[in-house]
Formats: C-alpha cells, structure tokens, sequence
C-alpha cells in the first residue's frame, strides 16, 4: 500500500531545535543534576558466554541534554545497541554510571525498573510488527499504553490518542489496522504509541531500517515534530550515516567508546541568511583519551604509536618511529 503522507509542514531545523530545548525546559521546571538529562561516565558491559568474556562497552562517556533529538551511529558490534538496552531499562550494565534524569539505572530495584519503562521512556522497534498489535486500529494501539497505565477516561485517551495521531500525520488511517498501513505509517503510529503516556525520553532501534530513503526521512521529520511540540528528548540509534543531516548531533561509537560527534550550528551568511554548518569533533573523555577517526589513520599509515607535540593552539599528530631508533 502506498505510503500516504500528511505530515505536517513544520519549520526548519534550527527553529525545532529552539522550540524543543523551550518545551523541555518547561518539562524539566529548571535544569537537571549532575549535568545533562542522560548521562554516562566510564560505562562497562561485559557479556560472558562459554567463559569468554565480551566487552561490548569499554567505558564509554555520553552526555545528552534534555530536549535533544541525538543519533548514535555505529558499525554492527560496536555497542550502540547495548548502550540502547542500558538507557532504556531492558538491560543492566557492568560497572560505571547510568542515568536518566533521577534514575541511577545500576541501582535499580526490580519495582522501580518496571516504573522507570512504564512511565520515564518510549520504546520503538526496527521491526515494525514489534510495535503495534495486529488486531486494534491505530488509535486503539496508541489508547492501549494509557490504559494499562490507568491513566485518564475513555474519552480523554481517545481524544489524546487522536492529537498524537495528528501531530505524527496519520489521521487519515486512525481507524486501519497494521496490515493496512504502509511500513512508514506504521512507524509513524509506532512512535504516537511510544509517546501516549508522555515519557521523558523516546527510545528509537533502527527506526527507519526497514524503510525506504525517502519514507525514512519522512519518519525523521515525525521524531523532530514529535521533538519540537512535546520537548522529549529522543535517541536514535541506527548504522545510516545519511542521518547526520536529520538532527543537529550525532554521535559515532567504536569499539564500545564514544569516538566523535557531528554537530550542527546554525550560522549567519554574509547576505544575512542562516544556513547550518557540520562540524566533526573528536571525542575527549575524562581521561583524555580520543580515538583518531579511521580514515586519518589509513591516510597517514599510523601504526602501534604516533608522536604527539604541544603547539601554543593545538596537538600536533605525526606518525612514530618506523624501526627502532629511526624516525619516518
């Protein structure tokens, strides 16, 4: 069935940004302890299978602000989705530190997990049959979250259910079942659902990999719509390097350590226009280690160690010793 879009017009990114961080503020009523809404420090988990242990996180350091919509970009293995699993309750890590908002998720008690997933964060799947029901229409799908949550009557859940709907563009198929939407449109209602109880984070696992470019773009524009009016702060992880252009950061893991960022600034032109300008950053962690982005390695042919000097304004980066005592 073809995709039938009616998202909504909305503004530029730079002007989302702006309206998210107000709204997120106004969520927060001030700004959050300990630095960032979402915040990780030398994060550890180890897997153990047959007595082999695996390092999936290798004290990975992340700070996110409440109100962001960040990427997490990596290779398959690198640890994005183990860090996913960590922030969204459904795992528990090894050592370091965790937290979301008031929530220590090392400290976690069994019954304060299943709050933390009920009420604090939003789940969606790649897989879209993971996150609707078959049988229910698309505004019963995004009801049945605040039912089981005993929150609010009949008529209030399907009155909220009906403004989500609108807000994701999907209107139009709010009494459809799942096997009559495209796969776009059920993302789009996968992501009402995950917000029908107004969580403080939206959790999203390769949301656009089982999409087109141009249906997976369209799904972008739903997280910054979704961003922008409700101030959720919203992760995404996925392997598309392409979604750099989607939000204002993305951060890229390797190796299960946090390795460089992509930020976006909105900048004034000489004409007077504003344009969005990327900028690649290494990432530095608290113990002043980075990791060289692989094609500076590759082009350089650094090898076991490279030759560091202090300039007055920067690091200087040369390629070691080649054979003992000799210089390259």
């Amino acid at each position: 069935m073809a995709d039938v879009t009616q998202t909504p017009s909305v503004p530029d990114l730079s002007t989302l940004h702006q309206r998210a961080a107000q709204r997120a503020a106004e969520r927060a009523g001030g700004t959050d302890r300990l630095g960032g809404h979402i915040r990780c420090d030398g994060l550890v988990r180890i897997f153990k299978t047959e007595g082999v242990e695996v390092f999936a996180l290798q004290g990975l350091d992340l700070v996110i602000d409440r109100g962001e919509l960040l990427a997490i970009v990596g290779a398959s293995g690198s640890g994005k989705s183990t860090l996913l699993n960590i922030l969204s309750g459904l795992d528990v890590p090894t050592a370091g530190l965790a937290r979301v908002g008031d929530y220590d998720l090392l400290a976690l008690s069994a019954r304060r997990r299943l709050r933390y997933r009920r009420e604090v964060v939003g789940f969606v799947w790649q897989q879209t049959a993971r996150n609707l029901l078959p049988y229910l229409t698309a505004r019963q799908n995004v009801e049945l979250p605040m039912q089981l949550a005993g929150r609010l009557g009949a008529k209030a859940r399907r009155s909220r259910a009906d403004e989500l709907l609108e807000l994701v563009g999907m209107t139009h198929g709010a009494d459809r079942e799942p096997a009559r939407l495209s796969g776009g449109e059920q993302q789009r209602v996968a992501v009402a659902v995950a917000v029908a109880n107004d969580p403080e984070v939206l959790f999203a696992d390769e949301p656009t990999g089982e999409l087109d470019e141009a249906t997976g773009a369209e799904l972008f524009a739903t997280l910054r719509a979704i961003n922008a009016e409700l101030g959720v702060t919203i992760v995404v992880v996925t392997h598309d390097q392409a979604v750099a252009g989607q939000v204002h950061r993305v951060v890229a893991i390797r190796d299960g350590r946090t390795a460089s960022e992509v930020r976006r600034t909105a900048r004034t032109a000489a004409d007077g226009s504003t344009e969005l300008v990327s900028e690649e950053y290494a990432v530095l962690d608290r113990n002043g280690r980075m990791q060289l982005p692989a094609p500076f390695v590759e082009a350089l042919e650094l090898r076991d160690r490279v030759r560091l000097t202090l300039e007055p304004d920067h690091v200087q980066v040369r390629p070691g010793a080649t054979e003992e005592g000799k210089q390259p």
